[in-house]
């Protein structure tokens, strides 16, 4: 049976929220490690950075041993997808990093590593388990039970961590969840929801300000490219080990299964910057902080008990300004200024801070320090930033030069590392707000496209084979950088060289194991590996239909109009009003030069037809509960007027190709270095 238009155009949303498929034959490497060695040059470099790390502070190691109850078992132990049992997780190991690894970055692996199990932050008060996902869960104990805050990324990871809480807390199988609480609009906490609300029907859900629209905002309108650069990013294809994947700075990695989404009861007030609610006898108050860390988002304290929850404003490391993946830049400015606030406002009571991912502090004086570091880190990037480009500093330069300016307290401070947002994207973001991507010389204002420059810049150079000649000899001497660079134009010119296919990705795979930043290094090696063997199986998808049944019309039309191919549609115009009874909406739709444009009305305006839909029904669409055929059959749905504007619709619409390139493909046939790699069922930025 054909899909109608709008059946067609709703089951191909697809939101970047990142939960990758591994129900296939899963990439791994030949040998134990697979991969190619780290070279001399790359050696070095590593042995240099660890020289500048201070491995005597094992602080964070000891608040991640603190209030330890139970440990993952065997049964437990494979409560994530992720293996990394390569890592061992004793603070010994911390120092031990191997070649192929930026010893900062194994460092934060082995931290993260080491923090799995439940533990109690607050006796009898709160708990967290740690460790199954991305994000912690965390359980806040009430008059009649207990209060659940963030709710991990997927429906199958939250049931697990809400039965093995229950399992080792002796009082917590015989309470009932009575609220959950969702801190901000990433999917690592609240995608876990429906398990809760499984277990607990009657569970009141609270959340941030204005969640539901961000959460459906955000990624929708770019959901296609956002996916395939998050396989990139999160290293969504590598083995895990010690030439692949072996941390995400936030924690281990993801889990798998199914993204759900319970509507919130309750979203914060939007005109208050701290709102006061109780919540089953518990007294909690939330402060506003939207447009830092996510969109929507909020941080909590507790009176009762003296206690913090940062949300994710805060954590072991320097987080994403810009994440690699794309979003909007986010606001470093007012990201110092929240955690500054929280400070001011709650830092002298505070005896307890805990977050969304890593370990919670203990002590006011520590929890102080620790607040104030962090604030001063997005503080340091945002105003240096400005400060350099004030003086004539480009995006380009910023990379480099913020690290030459960054005061040594920032420098020595483990939990100000660039292990998820490292200082030199971050500053070219900052950038990027205020000035755009435009740097003012004019060479820059018109260059020609990629492929085209690329051509002129290996004729000027002498050609392909003088390129590749120079590139092996500053591969020799550790330029990685711009040996990248420049066989990166040889390869858009040259496709199936394969000499320059795989001197790219060596150099990409060095630059990967000098990487602090954990995005680094997925980017590189993913890069590295694509070269040698293509595209591979792996990539994140979405399948959250509560996600997606929460898009409104307006949400679903301005994504519809990314699909339209112009030159299509200029041949195509029509007028369409889109009635929605149940909730009262009409909406005026039409094709004109082009482009597709809507508009809310207050009633259906002259077109050439006129759709009436029920929103519950639109719903169940996305849900795949039924077709617009269906609804059309049974009278549900009916179209009056010209009964062409749909097919003309659908005619103009392209379908997103979700493994689009992004380094050049091996051609068929071609020679690459595939014998590093063999398919298997098993799973397997530096800040100076």
């Amino acid at each position: 049976m054909k899909k109608t238009t709008l059946a067609i155009v709703i089951s191909s949303l697809s939101l970047s929220v990142i939960a990758a498929d591994h129900d296939h034959a899963h990439l791994s490497t030949i040998g134990e490690q697979g991969g190619k060695d780290a070279t001399k040059a790359t050696i070095q470099y590593n042995n240099e950075f660890a020289k500048t790390l201070n491995f005597k502070d094992v602080r964070a190691f000891e608040n991640n041993n603190r209030g330890l109850i139970a440990e993952f078992d065997q049964t437990t132990g494979d409560i994530i997808r992720n293996s990394f049992n390569f890592i061992d997780a004793d603070v010994a190991n911390a120092d031990n990093a191997p070649d192929s690894v930026n010893p900062s970055l194994w460092r934060q692996a082995v931290l993260n590593q080491a923090a799995t199990g439940l533990y109690e932050v607050v006796p009898g008060k709160v708990y967290q388990v740690r460790g199954t996902d991305l994000s912690s869960i965390s359980f806040i104990r009430s008059d009649s039970g207990w209060i659940v805050y963030d709710v991990l990324l997927t429906k199958e990871s939250a049931a697990q961590s809400l039965k093995f809480f229950q399992e080792n807390v002796p009082e917590a199988g015989n309470l009932p969840i009575v609220a959950m609480i969702y801190s901000h609009s990433h999917a690592d906490h609240f995608g876990g929801s429906r398990a809760i609300k499984d277990a607990f029907p009657d569970v009141k859900v609270y959340g941030s300000k204005n969640i539901t629209k961000e959460i459906v905002d955000e990624n929708v309108l770019a959901g296609n490219a956002m996916s395939r650069r998050a396989a990139y990013q999160y290293g969504a294809t590598l083995d895990r080990n010690n030439h692949g994947i072996v941390d995400a700075a936030l924690a281990k990695g993801l889990s798998t299964g199914e993204i759900t989404y319970v509507l919130p009861d309750y979203e914060l007030n939007h005109d208050q910057e701290i709102e006061t609610l109780v919540i089953d006898g518990l007294e909690m108050k939330f402060m506003d902080a939207s447009g830092t860390e996510a969109a929507s988002e909020m941080v909590t304290f507790i009176p009762s008990i003296n206690t913090l929850w940062s949300g994710e404003l805060t954590y072991q490391g320097m987080h994403n300004v810009y994440t690699l993946r794309g979003a909007k830049v986010r606001d470093s400015l007012k990201w110092s200024k929240k955690i500054n606030e929280m400070l001011v406002t709650w830092g002298a009571k505070t005896e307890v801070l805990f977050s969304a991912h890593s370990a919670p502090m203990w002590g006011t004086t520590e929890i102080s320090d620790f607040l104030k570091m962090q604030r001063d880190a997005y503080g340091f990037t945002h105003n240096q930033t400005l400060r350099l480009a004030n003086n004539g500093y480009v995006m380009q330069d910023l990379g480099d030069k913020i690290y030459e300016v960054m005061p040594d307290s920032i420098q020595k401070s483990w939990h100000t590392n660039g292990y998820h947002g490292t200082y030199s994207h971050n500053s070219r973001a900052v950038y990027n707000m205020y000035l755009g991507y435009f740097d003012m010389n004019p060479a820059n204002l018109n260059p020609l496209p990629i492929k085209p420059q690329s051509a002129k810049f290996v004729e000027y150079m002498g050609g392909s084979d003088v390129i590749l000649k120079k590139a092996h000899a500053d591969f020799e001497k550790g330029e990685y950088r711009f040996v990248a660079t420049v066989l990166n134009k040889v390869m858009q010119v040259e496709p199936t060289n394969t000499e320059a296919r795989k001197l790219l990705a060596d150099s990409y795979e060095q630059l990967g194991y000098q990487s602090e930043g954990a995005g680094w290094r997925n980017t590189y090696l993913t890069g590295a590996q694509e070269l040698r063997v293509g595209t591979m199986p792996g990539n994140p998808k979405t399948a959250s239909a509560d996600v997606l049944a929460n898009m409104t019309i307006e949400n679903l039309l301005d994504y519809m109009a990314v699909k339209v191919d112009s030159l299509k549609a200029q041949h195509t115009p029509f007028t369409l009003n889109v009635v929605l009874p149940d909730v009262e909406d009409t909406f005026y739709v039409e094709m004109a030069n082009g482009n597709l444009n809507n508009i809310k009305v207050d009633k259906a305006l002259k077109a050439d037809a006129t759709l009436f839909i029920n929103r519950s029904d639109v719903t169940k669409i996305i849900l795949q509960q039924t077709t617009l055929k269906d609804l059309f059959a049974t009278k549900a749905a009916g179209l009056k007027g010209d009964n062409t504007v749909l097919n003309k619709l659908l005619s103009t619409m392209v379908e997103f190709d979700e493994v689009f390139e992004i380094v050049p493909r091996p051609a068929a046939g071609q020679e690459v270095d595939a014998q590093l790699y063999e398919k298997t069922e098993n799973q397997s930025g530096h800040k100076h």
